[in-house]
Order: C-alpha cells, then sequence, then structure tokens
C-alpha cells in the first residue's frame, strides 16, 4: 500500500512539473508573438504609385527599385494592376518555395530523415549528404506524388476566391 501511495504522489508530482513547463511555455510564446503594428492590407488595384509608396515605407533608403521596368508591363494583354498583382503573388510563392528549398537541404546535409519506412513495403529514407543525393535516390513513383501534390495545391489556390490578378490577396493560402 505504501508503494502504490508513494507512487501516486510521484505521478502526481510529475504531472504538476509538465503541467508547469506547459504553462510556461504558452506563456512565454507570447514573446514571439507578432506585435501588432497596424499596418495596412494589400490594396486591391495596386499601380506603380501604389507600389512606390509601399516601398519608401518598407525601405526608405532604397525606395522602390525596379530596374526592369516590371511595374509598367502588361502580361498577356491584361491590365497593369493584373500584371502587378501576378508579379507580387509569384514573388511571395517563389520565396516561400525557396525557403523550403534551403531547409529541405539543411535537413538532408545534416542526415536527417524520418523514423519510420519511405515506402510500404518497408524501405528506408535515403543516408545521403544533399539534396540532390535525395532525389535521385528516391523511386519514381515518390517523384510524381510530390509533383502532383504540389500541382493540387496551385489548382485550388488558383481555384479560391477573388484572384490575385483581380484584386485578391496576394500571398494568400
Amino acid at each position: 500500500c505504501f508503494l502504490t501511495s508513494q507512487h501516486a504522489k510521484n505521478t502526481a508530482i510529475i504531472n504538476m512539473m509538465k503541467l508547469a513547463t506547459y504553462a510556461a511555455l504558452v506563456g512565454s510564446a507570447a514573446a514571439f508573438a507578432p506585435a501588432q503594428t497596424g499596418r495596412v492590407s494589400s490594396a486591391v488595384s495596386e499601380t506603380k504609385a501604389d507600389l512606390e509608396t509601399l516601398a519608401a515605407k518598407a525601405n526608405p533608403v532604397v525606395k522602390f527599385f525596379d530596374p526592369l521596368n516590371l511595374a509598367e508591363a502588361e502580361f498577356w494583354g491584361t491590365s497593369n494592376e493584373a500584371t502587378i498583382g501576378f508579379l507580387r503573388e509569384s514573388e511571395v510563392k517563389h520565396g516561400r518555395v525557396a525557403m523550403f528549398a534551403f531547409v529541405g537541404y539543411i535537413v538532408h546535409a545534416n542526415g536527417i530523415t524520418w523514423p519510420w519506412p519511405m515506402t510500404l513495403s518497408g524501405e528506408p529514407f535515403p543516408q545521403v549528404s544533399n539534396a540532390p543525393e535525395a532525389w535521385d535516390a528516391i523511386p519514381e513513383a515518390a517523384k510524381w506524388q510530390i509533383m502532383l501534390f504540389v500541382g493540387f495545391l496551385e489548382a485550388w489556390r488558383e481555384s479560391q476566391g477573388t484572384h490575385y490578378m483581380k484584386g485578391g490577396k496576394i500571398g494568400y493560402f
């Protein structure tokens, strides 16, 4: 009976320590939350003048920088505002892909893999030193699965709400 009550006390202490740790982590998470700065949301129809104003606020040293004069372009016979929407969405999307690729490269360079098998047949993840080797080492079916998933995300994004070339919010996924 003594062991049972001692075990119950130990379990209660461990549970209290877990709760205290959880409470500390939740409380400290507020320190990493972004501060509300009253940022203005993206304009529905942006012009070159809107971009110049936004650039001056975002980087007062460089201000507006468009060496290829893309802010005055009209792609595919659309309006200038639609082209600006397309270019801004492309910039955000490609920036996200680049960040994801960088993390993937670092993960593979450090030999980090999932702990479970890569395939249903039990084949493990390849032990490689960089991302191109990992891509070459995975089965063709896995490559198709990745490509089809990315294609699904692209199609889904294009079909949601107001399109970014028609005044929708850029970068919204």
